[in-house]
């Protein structure tokens, strides 16, 4: 197959990473993700398809999108309208046009082939090798677009770029081990220790998520399993305790331990959602964990921020 011909949905291309791997890195995100996690701090990568937003504290009453159908029971007044985002279509003309126009929509998501990301990525390389970084795929989940990201890997590696992905671990055996091919990294989240509060949290059950992390870990891999500290679901120390003893079991024995956060509170307004479980919950400080941390490390896995 040619190379132009392989293509995904890709939400965001952020250059100058310095939090997802090694060094300097370009993080391309992919829309689509088999779980739906209460805390999501990236709604908008959930579905695979490009969707539109509506930011009513942008409109400047244009009238651009006057044509297009308004949220219900909203009332407009001078310069200020709500776009009904869940009626529009992301290839309707009418739509994207007036997302063109106007300030306040936005299409997130568009359609990208494959030698458009690998020259997008290529344009960092010197700041790579003076920094030992690279690319990461990052989502959502990255490896529903298995095929994309086998390829996208692979070309990179091809051309000397150090590889990583952030992933669920949630995806077919089979995508996961042809990528792990054409990886130099791994961070891998793990939600919960328990099958049925997975479940509960996530929308997936936790079996696959283990069998591929396990399979990372004894590949010789570098890989990380992260895990989300969110409150009143994994944040008892006993939680930790359980969670150690189940890393352990898997083989790793490091973890990466990520603070609750509600900077994507604004991204579920912007979607028109209003199932963020999470609304008004403050954020987890590091020093609020720190008895968390430590069971870990009683337990025997290095627990870190």
């Amino acid at each position: 197959m040619e190379a132009t011909m392989i293509s995904a949905t890709v939400f965001n291309i952020q250059q100058f990473s310095l939090n997802d791997g090694p060094g300097i890195r370009t993080v391309v995100f992919l829309k689509g993700c088999p779980m739906r996690c209460g805390w999501c701090s990236n709604p908008e990568s959930q579905i695979r398809t490009p969707q539109f937003e509506w930011d009513p504290k942008s409109c400047s009453g244009c009238s651009a999108c006057n044509a297009l159908p308004a949220s219900p029971g909203f009332v407009k007044t001078d310069r200020s309208r709500a776009v009904d985002v869940h009626a529009l279509r992301y290839d309707d003309p009418a739509a994207l046009e007036a997302a063109r126009e106007c300030k306040g929509l936005s299409l997130v998501g568009r359609t990208r082939d494959l030698d458009e990301v690998v020259d997008q990525c290529m344009k960092d390389l010197p700041f790579y090798r003076q920094s030992g970084g690279g690319v990461t795929l990052s989502g959502g989940e990255p490896l529903v677009w298995g095929h994309f990201c086998v390829a996208l890997l692979s070309a990179l590696q091809d051309r000397g770029i150090d590889t990583n992905i952030e992933t669920t671990g949630h995806v077919p055996e089979s995508v996961f081990r042809s990528a792990l091919d054409h990886l130099d990294h791994v961070f891998i989240d793990m939600k919960h220790w328990d099958e049925q509060a997975h479940k509960e949290g996530t929308g997936v059950g936790l079996s696959l998520i283990e069998r591929n992390t396990s399979y990372a870990l004894h590949s010789g891999k570098d890989v990380l399993v992260r895990t989300p500290v969110i409150p009143d679901y994994n944040d008892k120390l006993d939680d930790a305790r359980q969670m150690a003893r189940r890393l352990l079991r898997l083989g790793a024995d490091r973890v990466q331990l990520l603070p609750f956060h509600n900077f994507g509170e604004s991204k579920y307004d912007l979607l028109q959602r209003d199932d963020y479980k999470y609304r008004n919950v403050p954020n987890t400080h590091q020093e609020d964990l720190e008895e968390y941390r430590q069971v870990y490390e009683q337990e025997g896995v290095h627990a870190f921020f």
